[in-house]
């Protein structure tokens, strides 16, 4: 499948993640997801941790939008926000109320220790880091969760409400927001030449670092007994 254009950057760093991209995308969990094999139970367990995991999510998207320099970049990151807030998290709340579990139920689920790793990681960067920084742990989640739904669009198995979420034009139009948001930042801060310089092995670094907190992340949710 020929990679989303979700801007310049977005291919430098995923070009940049190697087989780590690979793996994280086409996940034997994302697999189960597109041919229905999934079992319902780690389903169920992915979309309790999922929740916990996007209410830390969409506290550093938060914290991007407070280091945002421009009205632009905290427009877009408040608009990740609500996204999240608004599109992602119902999509968990009802689907787990469909299967008996509440939302009191759903917020008291107990983190478990890949989604722990992963969420202080993306937080870690925004309070040490800069807006850069953060974007750079943030964009393998929001992108790849792109570049999944559009190869999982039209699905008709057991999961196609969570394909035709990612698949659909909402999600993908954050991912271009996305996308754009990150061209700009690099480009208003760093220059034109931003690739060359030294500072782009950090945020490429970090963007590596997280699309492997992604695929513990799977690993985790194939395992409801786990933690």
């Amino acid at each position: 499948m020929i990679a989303p254009d979700y801007g310049h950057a977005f291919s430098l760093w995923r070009a940049g993640a190697g087989q780590d991209w690979i793996d994280y995308t086409h996940h034997a969990f994302v697999e189960g997801l597109r041919d229905g094999s999934l079992e319902q139970a780690s389903y169920l367990h992915y979309m309790r941790q999922d929740y916990v995991f996007l209410i830390h999510f969409a506290r550093a998207w938060a914290l991007a939008a407070a280091k945002a320099e421009t009205y632009g970049e905290m427009a877009a990151a408040s608009a990740t926000v609500h996204a999240l807030v608004h599109v992602e998290m119902p999509l968990h709340v009802e689907t787990c109320a469909a299967h008996g579990i509440d939302r009191t139920a759903l917020e008291a689920t107990p983190e478990a220790a890949g989604n722990l790793a992963y969420t202080r990681y993306v937080l870690e960067a925004g309070y040490s880091g800069d807006f850069l920084d953060i974007l750079a742990a943030l964009a393998p989640c929001v992108l790849g969760y792109g570049e999944i739904g559009r190869r999982l669009a039209g699905n008709t198995g057991p999961y196609a409400r969570w394909c035709d979420a990612y698949a659909g034009p909402e999600y993908q139009a954050l991912c271009h927001s996305v996308g754009v948001l990150l061209d700009g930042a690099l480009l208003r801060r760093l220059g034109p030449d931003w690739h060359s310089l030294p500072r782009a092995r950090t945020l490429q670094s970090r963007f590596n670092t997280a699309t492997q907190l992604e695929i513990g992340f799977w690993d985790m949710a194939q395992n409801p007994g786990g933690t």
